[in-house]
């Protein structure tokens, strides 16, 4: 991640940016100049000095370009990597992506210390303290340190899109939870290695499992850990705004919760749904075959899963590896 690459003294991730942007710059203008000089050989070689100019475009120069918005999502995968021990701050390249949680070691992520599970939810509202925009927050942290955090947030968050009224929290969160996965199915061409369990289009739930440390009890652990838990404080949020709407003093105010009340209602009952589903499927034990690729397995737990249609419906070469993509 060419960012996190800067000297240790930057502690700003503008400024970091602003590095890697000139580093690119400089690579480019270099490039462009063997280029022209290269041509001028040739022509000069030739005789066609008549007929052709040595002159390169830059656009015709095929190196790495800074790019703010896409270095951002790209530095959002790579802590998310980081999240599921498939990276780490600790040591360079790919450090986990063998089968089954098999062999996983916690040891090797010291300074920002991977998921204990591989599960990561995304929810579109702070649930869970160890949710992906939670841990966003520590993975800035860890790389830039805490005198800069609120800032390095706030660049994030205005790389990615901030509307109207958000806080760097709430973009970064939405980020995640409406774009991430897409970016990764495009990057990753619809083979994904973080799997996005999904209760559906309310957005009730849903969790990204790092497809490595997959194994056979991991849905009864994101039932267990994530769906009945939130099923519950769904539950006792809507009797709070029950009570709320019914104490408050103006129509306005209790037109407002009761809008609040429905949605979550609508959440309940898709989360509900999808806890039975999910019951079933983790009843089954599913294992993986990772010598089957990503489209057979993806397939094998039915809705559960984001766009399975994607994943699964279309012909791939499932022999490539992606392993160095963020």
């Amino acid at each position: 991640m060419p960012i996190l690459h800067q000297p240790s003294q930057i502690q700003n991730i503008g400024l970091a940016w602003e590095q890697w942007k000139q580093e690119c710059q400089t690579r480019i203008s270099e490039m462009q100049l063997i280029e022209l000089e290269n041509n001028r050989y040739f022509i000069n070689a030739y005789g066609l000095q008549s007929e052709l100019s040595p002159e390169v475009p830059e656009s015709q120069i095929t190196l790495a370009r800074a790019d703010r918005e896409k270095d951002s999502q790209r530095l959002i995968s790579y802590a998310i990597g980081c999240m599921m021990g498939r990276y780490s701050l600790d040591e360079p390249g790919l450090i986990y992506a063998h089968a089954g949680n098999v062999g996983f070691e916690p040891g090797r992520y010291a300074t920002f210390p991977a998921d204990a599970d591989g599960i990561v939810p995304i929810t579109d509202e702070l649930w869970f303290a160890d949710d992906a925009c939670s841990r966003t927050r520590e993975f800035l942290r860890a790389v830039w340190g805490p005198d800069t955090l609120e800032e390095n947030m706030a660049w994030l968050a205005e790389s990615l899109g901030t509307k109207a009224s958000e806080t760097p929290d709430e973009a970064i969160r939405r980020y995640i939870a409406d774009k991430f996965f897409k970016d990764h199915l495009q990057t990753y061409k619809k083979r994904p290695i973080y799997w996005l369990f999904s209760s559906g289009k309310q957005g009730a739930f849903q969790a990204l499992v790092y497809l490595h440390r997959y194994h056979e009890g991991t849905l009864a652990r994101v039932r267990a850990e994530y769906v009945v838990p939130l099923t519950g404080k769904i539950q006792s949020r809507i009797e709070m705004l029950q009570k709320d709407a019914a104490a408050a003093t103006s129509t306005a105010a209790r037109n407002k919760l009761a809008k609040e009340v429905e949605k979550l209602k609508k959440k309940h009952v898709e989360l509900l749904a999808y806890d039975e589903q999910l019951r079933h499927y983790a009843d089954m034990r599913i294992t993986l075959d990772l010598d089957d690729g990503v489209k057979v397995n993806y397939g094998k737990f039915g809705d559960l899963l984001a766009e399975v249609k994607a994943v699964t419906g279309g012909a791939g070469d499932e022999s490539r590896r992606i392993d160095f993509c963020w």
